[in-house]
């Protein structure tokens, strides 16, 4: 029996994911009576959700119309992780010289880098998997979900009775207006992973964290990339300097960036190729290309949902929510992509057990109180918690601000990665961290000291007073913690330590 919910390509390793995240052969339970939960959707927020609500011995239901793992397993984080982990490799091998180390001929087999992604992805999908969440005594029901306005929930012809309800069924790619868009191909997000030659040219609308992550990777395993941004530069979101260093590192790989464009324009060629015309910086560019990204825009699975009549407010950036998760029927919560402006798998984890706490045991903890840190996937990678300097400008907060750079820091040195900094933002006059930026090969991973810190209100002095081996490049952060150690020995301190310290030579 063929499954309508197979991906391509039609291989073992993806038989394997849709075996686990939508067989063919389920058969959805007989309800019998009320749930304490129905989850609907089932990616992150809602596979937490209803792990956690079970574990601690509620009777939960589960409803996913497509993939069980969503985005994350199916289209975003894991297949986008498994081919930038190649790319790293191919420019590992290719920068081998510097270190003494030469590989006389790098070759790119993009058709296997894309098998071993899929074979992995199939690895990692048993934990999200039907048979997983059905052993933890959940009832998962594969189909629709549709609300009704008498406390309930129908999946296909069946009708499961709810105490509460928590809608979590994130977001999906959505193009913006482009001029052409719609008599060209184009991939999203969606279907890029799907890809088994490598395009020999490709282009990619949006420099946002997908867009550059893509960019550079394609570009590292062996594409000609082109990178089309209206905005100037690179992650506008992210702090500038750092945005520099990474677009410096992006173009040294090959990728052309065409930005501040303005009349951008899309037409049909031949097959899958897309013909581009636009400006960048005064200059006209018309280029054709193998396949087209389009990297940019994301909208809410709201469709087919029925909220108007359950009485739950949205509009087209998802589900209307208070700060204790709680939409506009007081019965239903929400979670993850399709109300949050955080779409990262991790923030989708801590809004589910926020839900889970609130929704069952009358809590009222509040999404405003999480330390939501994140990371783009570049080399070198940029991760950030908390404010931005500017953003602590507009809400009236004054901060001093420290950074040392990576050229300082001995590992970095010897690593050969001493492009990038460690900065953090303090509140004026103390020692209170309200956000950092981290620019470096491994930042995801770093970046956790800092948001630590912040979560337990340990203050940039906690962290400087703390041991951290040597060498690594997370003494980058002590090093941090010792120059503001240093604003703290004023002249005056020091006119008094010296006269302390000359009496006690007598």
């Amino acid at each position: 029996m063929s499954n309508s919910h197979s991906i391509l390509p039609d291989d073992e390793h993806n038989k394997t994911l849709v075996d686990n995240v939508h067989p063919s052969d389920w058969t959805n339970p007989v309800p019998d009576g009320r749930y304490n939960l129905v989850v609907v959707g089932a990616g992150t927020a809602g596979l937490v959700t209803a792990a956690g609500a079970a574990g601690l011995g509620a009777k939960v239901a589960l409803i996913e119309r497509n993939h069980m793992g969503g985005d994350c397993l199916n289209v975003g984080c894991v297949p986008s992780k498994g081919i930038i982990s190649a790319a790293r490799k191919a420019a590992g091998m290719r920068d081998g010289a510097d270190f003494g180390v030469t590989a006389s001929d790098v070759e790119v087999d993009f058709g296997a880098a894309m098998e071993r992604m899929r074979k992995l992805r199939a690895g990692i999908s048993k934990h999200d998997s039907v048979k997983r969440f059905s052993e933890l005594g959940i009832d998962v029901f594969l189909g629709q979900a549709s609300f009704t306005k008498n406390k309930t929930v129908k999946v296909g012809e069946v009708e499961l009775d709810y105490h509460t309800a928590v809608i979590a069924t994130g977001a999906r790619a959505s193009a913006p207006p482009i001029d052409g868009l719609d008599d060209v191909p184009y991939l999203t997000n969606e279907n890029l992973f799907t890809l088994t030659e490598i395009p020999k040219r490709i282009g990619i609308i949006g420099a946002g964290p997908i867009g550059c992550e893509m960019a550079q990777s394609f570009a590292r395993l062996g594409s000609e990339v082109y990178l089309v941004e209206a905005e100037h530069g690179i992650l506008p979101r992210e702090d500038t300097d750092g945005g520099e260093i990474v677009l410096e590192r992006m173009k040294k790989d090959g990728v052309k960036l065409l930005c501040c464009g303005k009349e951008l324009k899309l037409q049909k060629g031949e097959g899958d190729a897309v013909r581009i015309t636009t400006n960048s910086h005064g200059k006209a560019y018309d280029i054709t290309v193998d396949n087209l990204l389009v990297a940019v825009g994301r909208a809410p699975n709201v469709e087919g949902l029925n909220l108007e009549e359950a009485g739950v407010e949205f509009t087209k950036k998802g589900v209307v929510v208070d700060d204790n998760l709680r939409t506009t029927n007081k019965r239903i919560f929400a979670a993850g992509d399709i109300c949050s402006p955080y779409q990262f798998t991790h923030a989708a984890d801590f809004m589910a057990r926020i839900v889970i706490q609130n929704a069952l045991f009358f809590g009222r903890k509040k999404t405003s109180a999480l330390t939501i840190p994140w990371a783009t996937y570049t080399s070198p990678e940029i991760a950030h918690v908390g404010l931005y300097e500017s953003e602590a400008k507009t809400k009236g907060i004054e901060v001093d601000t420290f950074t040392q750079h990576f050229s300082e820091v001995d590992r970095a040195i010897l690593d050969g990665e001493t492009e990038g900094f460690v900065r953090i933002h303090l509140r004026k006059g103390t020692d209170e961290i309200v956000g950092a930026s981290i620019v470096a090969e491994h930042a995801g991973d770093m970046i956790s000291e800092i948001a630590v810190a912040m979560t337990n209100k340990i203050g940039l002095g906690g962290i400087a007073n703390t041991i951290h081996p040597y060498p690594t490049q997370a003494e980058a952060i002590r090093k941090v913690g010792d120059q503001y150690n240093r604003t703290r020995l004023t002249p005056r301190v020091k006119s008094i330590f010296t006269k302390l310290l000359r009496w006690r030579r007598h």
